[in-house]
């Protein structure tokens, strides 16, 4: 049995789920970050940087650390930037514990290719169902919901699947056109696709209910047909 046949993570949500559509650690998402440490119980957010490995990660790092010691919280950066790194023991252990995780923005495809049936992964998920806050932004938001859009045409590849059946687009409200077509128009017919404004949070409690927080809109597309969400509206077209 390969490690990544060994659970299937897929259905009932246990923590809380938060898909960002960029620009986080901002002015505008720290109302719904501190309801993230709160929903967490947690002083400290394990910050991974690794979808930002060629974008300079250690910037990303006091970035985080600036501004969740604003919020009250304390940061550990794990800097897991290549595959290798993925399997360290240590970082695994300190993941598996963690009570909230936040995966930045940066490369979809590199996120990837560094988590995918990885230790660390199965730790990340291991301390999401032990009821722990998962939240990701924009590459991450992308990549942990599964159809993933592509980011090299607005086209579809495989994700990791927190989320099945759901494909995360973000920054929606300042891409440019033609990607958005692609994805609306590719989309599986089995899946919903979501657009995520950038400062804008997607939010699913443990009891699996859908809703949106911050300064932007959520927009639910079927087909060509959409339903947009400002902030505090909840999002039950994803429900279960």
């Amino acid at each position: 049995m390969s490690r990544s046949d060994k659970v299937n993570w897929s259905g009932e949500a246990v923590g809380t789920l938060a898909l960002v559509g960029g620009g986080e650690w901002s002015d505008a998402c720290q109302a719904f970050d501190r309801e993230l440490l709160d929903a967490a119980g947690a002083s400290e957010v394990v910050v991974l940087p690794t979808a930002a490995a060629f974008e300079h990660p250690e910037r990303v790092a006091e970035r985080a650390t600036t501004y969740f010691e604003a919020l009250g919280a304390k940061v550990r950066t794990l800097m897991v930037l290549r595959r290798s790194e993925a399997e360290d023991a240590k970082a695994v252990e300190f993941v598996r514990k963690a009570k909230a995780i936040y995966l930045s923005d940066g490369s979809p495809l590199h996120l990837r290719s560094v988590l995918k049936a990885s230790a660390l992964w199965e730790a990340i998920l291991a301390s999401y169902h032990a009821g722990g806050v998962l939240a990701a932004s924009g590459a991450g938001a992308t990549l942990v919901c599964d159809p993933m859009v592509d980011p090299r045409g607005g086209a579809y590849t495989v994700g990791l699947g927190v989320v099945q059946n759901l494909a995360v687009f973000p920054y929606h409200g300042s891409a440019a056109d033609h990607l958005r077509d692609r994805s609306i128009d590719l989309l599986p017919k089995n899946a919903k696709l979501v657009g995520i404004d950038e400062h804008t949070a997607l939010i699913r409690d443990p009891a699996g209910a859908w809703r949106t927080a911050g300064s932007g809109v959520v927009t639910v597309y079927t087909g060509r047909d959409t339903l947009e969400h400002r902030a505090g509206s909840a999002v039950s077209e994803l429900e279960n």
